[in-house]
């Protein structure tokens, strides 16, 4: 963990060689969603490759760019892509980025993520809001000696996604005419789908909605007393529920198709934001 801390401080360094700002509010944002950056307002944006000690993507959708800006007058500074488990870093190396937003200033995450559905009421197209997780992951980026000046070494997970910020947004995208889903988000490794086999033991173990990120970044966010949000765009039903197979150019095309509704759900989200 001593090489992790010397990277997460060298980023640290680096960022603030390029600006100064200090920014409450973070979002990474995933499959197909990174557009919400470019909405920012004098944006300062920095690539993951230039950033010292920084892990960078891999996958198609995710542009790998650290962007600093304002919304609505709020300062946030967002990751437009993110580096995934299955790229075959460890967890404790993906979650650097999260851990370097701590050190920032971020008080407030929004997570969000392209999930299957697993919940037979969801369509592909629904938001939905994530209410807590399930690790299928096999791992754990709090494992090694505990970082201590991010957190407790046996952190509480009840409240991983701060219920009063999930209720706060949901009748606030409601009055907008946007009704948000909400449930629980499993997490496998990947790269692969799930198998129907497996998707069918989820949904009996409570899920209604997986994928392969955001399980370790919203660990690692609690770790460090953030305020969580998590937000996953049903961009596909999980394998066996529709007779068709899965493919991730379906998981972007349906993200483009309800970019606009999530656009106005992360703006949203963003005012409810800690000072």
């Amino acid at each position: 963990m001593e090489q992790i801390q010397k990277r997460i401080d060298l980023a640290v360094d680096y960022i603030r060689s390029c600006t100064n700002r200090t920014p409450t509010m973070g979002l990474i944002l995933g499959s197909g969603l990174g557009d919400f950056a470019n909405t920012l307002d004098d944006a300062v944006i920095i690539p993951f490759g230039e950033i010292t000690g920084f892990p960078v993507p891999s996958v198609e959708g995710h542009a790998g760019n650290l962007v600093f800006g304002n919304h609505n007058g709020k300062a946030v500074v967002a990751l437009s892509g993110r580096v995934h488990y299955y790229e075959g870093l460890p967890q404790q190396e993906i979650t650097i980025p999260t851990r370097v937003l701590a050190k920032l200033g971020v008080k407030t995450l929004l997570l969000t993520n392209a999930a299957g559905g697993v919940n037979l009421d969801f369509s592909a197209g629904a938001l939905m809001l994530i209410s807590d997780h399930i690790n299928f992951s096999g791992q754990n980026p709090l494992l090694g000696k505990n970082m201590d000046e991010f957190g407790p070494r046996f952190p509480d997970m009840s409240d991983v996604y701060t219920k009063t910020l999930r209720q706060s947004l949901k009748v606030k995208a409601l009055d907008a005419g946007i009704a948000l889903e909400e449930g629980v988000y499993a997490m496998y490794a990947g790269p692969n789908y799930e198998t129907p086999a497996e998707i069918r033991m989820l949904r009996t173990m409570g899920a209604d909605a997986t994928g392969m990120s955001t399980v370790p970044e919203a660990l690692v966010a609690a770790h460090a007393g953030m305020q969580v949000i998590g937000i996953s765009c049903i961009t596909n039903m999980a394998a066996g529920v529709l007779d068709q197979k899965l493919d991730h150019s379906e998981v972007v095309e349906t993200a483009n198709r309800v970019k606009q509704e999530f656009l106005k759900v992360v703006s949203l989200a963003i005012d409810l934001a800690v000072e």
